[in-house]
């Protein structure tokens, strides 16, 4: 079972989708994507579309790629979920940005769902402690300005994908296709492509240039055919 978290008025970069199986009373759910606004209806999809004798459910959160505060809405539905029926809820694997979120949260990552993260009663040194402070810190801001980086770039990468979707009557999926595997063959970034595309569709906006548009009709003949 499948469940694709992409209503037909909402563009995202990597919707959320959610596979299941069942072995016996145990479920087990594997999450790809963006935990972001409306996973949470993906989610409920899920949970629902669950045979009512599962007992136990696991679900497996290495493949999500982003999450938000909107979308740690989601461990509450989860919480919820196990509590009024029954059930041990699990999740694990939990990585990169969507760990850091629930770091930042005071989440513990390894039971977000139930416990909330301990201090480890370790005793270091002054000196140690403000080398992690600065190491932590340098990691932040890193972390920061990855995360404006790519908020700056969504809009106009939408806007791009939107004018693909008008002039090759494809999909979201396919015209995110074609913007990626136009910035490969090029060696341009994916914004740089996007905000061309975008300004060519503006009245009297100038076209992209002629390497870009060959590589961006190669790559719809590739996808969309």
């Amino acid at each position: 079972m499948t469940s694709a978290g992409l209503a037909a008025h909402i563009v995202r970069l990597d919707a959320l989708v959610i596979d299941a199986r069942t072995e016996g009373h145990h479920a087990f759910l594997t999450a790809r994507g963006e935990l972001v606004h409306g996973a949470t209806d993906t989610l409920g999809d899920a949970l629902a579309a669950l045979p009512p004798e599962i007992t136990a459910i696991e679900l497996d959160m290495a493949g999500l790629s982003f999450l938000d505060t909107t979308g740690l809405a989601c461990l509450d539905l989860l919480a919820e979920y196990g509590r009024h029926r029954g059930i041990r809820l699990t999740t694990r694997g939990w990585r990169g940005q969507p760990r850091r979120v629930l770091e930042l949260t005071g989440l513990d990552t390894t039971d977000p769902l139930h416990t909330a993260r301990a201090v480890e009663p370790v005793v270091r040194t002054a000196s140690a402690v403000a080398r992690e402070r600065a190491e932590q810190l340098d990691l932040l801001r890193m972390e920061i300005a990855q995360l404006r980086h790519a908020l700056d770039s969504r809009p106009v990468i939408d806007q791009a994908r939107g004018v693909l979707m008008a002039a090759h009557g494809c999909t979201p999926d396919q015209a995110w296709q074609i913007l990626r595997e136009t910035s490969q063959h090029t060696n341009t970034k994916l914004r740089r492509i996007a905000a061309a595309v975008t300004a060519s569709a503006t009245a009297g906006g100038p076209p992209p240039p002629e390497a870009l548009r060959r590589a961006l009709r190669a790559a719809a003949a590739h996808h969309v055919g």
